[in-house]
């Protein structure tokens, strides 16, 4: 594997509120157009300012167009609030569907962590689609995530499993001012009729001792319909992150395997199947200067040996983590972090696109991509 051409979807805009750029998303349409979608904000931190961007190039990234911001953060239950994330899904000929974050901003002085009670602004998922390629989109349409009345923020697209149906994934956490221990979960919901019900769930990840957190989850629909989860995997009680760990299903999302250990250290995309019927891994390894690597599976994402990694983006950083002592320190760790969340897409050729942000402090970061080789 082998990085094959690289570039930028957006520059950061300094001293703007589209300076500091993250959390990206990536699709490739039939017609080969590309997709990203990120948020941009003045500062990384920052809830004021934030908003979803939607860029597309139409020859293999060498351009993009000029960013805009298609969506409008409607109320939830009288509530302003606005936009965080959004993330893309190709389903077919023109047609996408963007998962949307939407963040409670009603109180636009309070930040989006909750340090004393570990709970979160209040989050609530939106649909919105197109069907011109990405030229216009709907209105915004909230999801009834019942029986699950708690922050959902999202870990990546909704999927467009075998059999027809779509999954909607997504973590729990907690109500801002809850004082009760948080129970980490990642949750899938499917929709049989395109999206408009979510009658079904599948909890993908949870630890009944709440010790392991099963962070952003990242769904891949494999070539064989099977479904790979990977989790960015955190020791609450040792205060410490361990390798990725994975669990796998076989029957679109309605039971999983057991989780297991993949031996790679770091933060996971959403997998995707090589030519050659194994598995590519892309992920930030924070073990010191961190860095954005990709490594291969040949049984299935048992294994990813060591000598299948090539390094897609080592920039000249510094370890950007530190000894934590508290679910608190983890969070402030994360918000300095100026790379990251990197996300794939499949190319017509098989190879990968991976788009992710990158830059040289924490609140200058751009979005960048990749091409890799499989």
């Amino acid at each position: 594997m082998k990085v094959t051409d690289r570039g930028t979807v957006f520059e950061a805009q300094i001293n703007t509120n589209r300076q500091s750029c993250a959390f990206p998303s990536i699709c490739v349409l039939p017609s080969g157009r590309w997709i990203s979608s990120f948020r941009a904000a003045p500062t990384k931190i920052a809830t004021t300012g934030q908003h979803v961007l939607i860029s597309y190039s139409d020859n293999e990234g060498r351009s993009w167009s000029e960013p805009v911001s298609p969506f409008s953060p409607a109320k939830v239950n009288d509530r302003p609030g606005l936009f965080r994330a959004a993330c893309l899904t190709t389903l077919g000929e023109s047609s996408l569907l963007a998962s949307i974050l939407w963040v409670d901003h009603s109180d636009p002085a309070i930040p989006f962590f909750n340090e004393e009670t570990q709970g979160l602004l209040d989050c609530r998922i939106f649909f919105s689609s197109s069907h011109d390629g990405g030229e216009t989109w709907s209105e915004p349409i909230i999801m009834d995530t019942s029986p699950f009345n708690v922050p959902t923020p999202i870990t990546g697209p909704t999927l467009l499993l075998s059999d027809g149906r779509l999954a909607c994934q997504f973590e729990l956490n907690k109500p801002y001012y809850d004082t009760s221990i948080w129970r980490h979960s990642s949750v899938m919901m499917f929709s049989a009729d395109g999206g408009i019900t979510w009658p079904e769930y599948a909890v993908t990840s949870n630890d009944p001792e709440n010790r392991i957190f099963y962070w952003d989850q990242r769904l891949g629909v494999l070539a064989d319909g099977s479904i790979l989860d990977m989790f960015w995997t955190y020791d609450n009680r040792a205060g410490q992150y361990l390798n990725i760990h994975a669990k796998r299903s076989t029957d679109n999302g309605h039971s999983w395997s057991d989780t297991w250990d993949t031996g790679v250290p770091g933060q996971p995309a959403q997998p995707v199947s090589t030519p050659d019927a194994g598995i590519a891994m892309v992920y930030v390894d924070r073990t010191d200067q961190p860095v954005i690597k990709v490594r291969k599976s040949s049984d299935r994402g048992s294994t990813w040996p060591e000598e299948t990694e090539a390094v897609i983006h080592k920039p000249s950083l510094v370890s950007q983590t530190r000894k934590k002592g508290a679910m608190q320190d983890a969070w402030e760790e994360m918000g300095k972090f100026s790379i990251g969340l990197p996300t794939t897409a499949l190319l017509p050729n098989g190879n990968v696109i991976v788009v992710f942000y990158a830059g040289p402090e924490t609140d200058r970061t751009d979005i960048h991509w990749a091409c890799v080789n499989l």
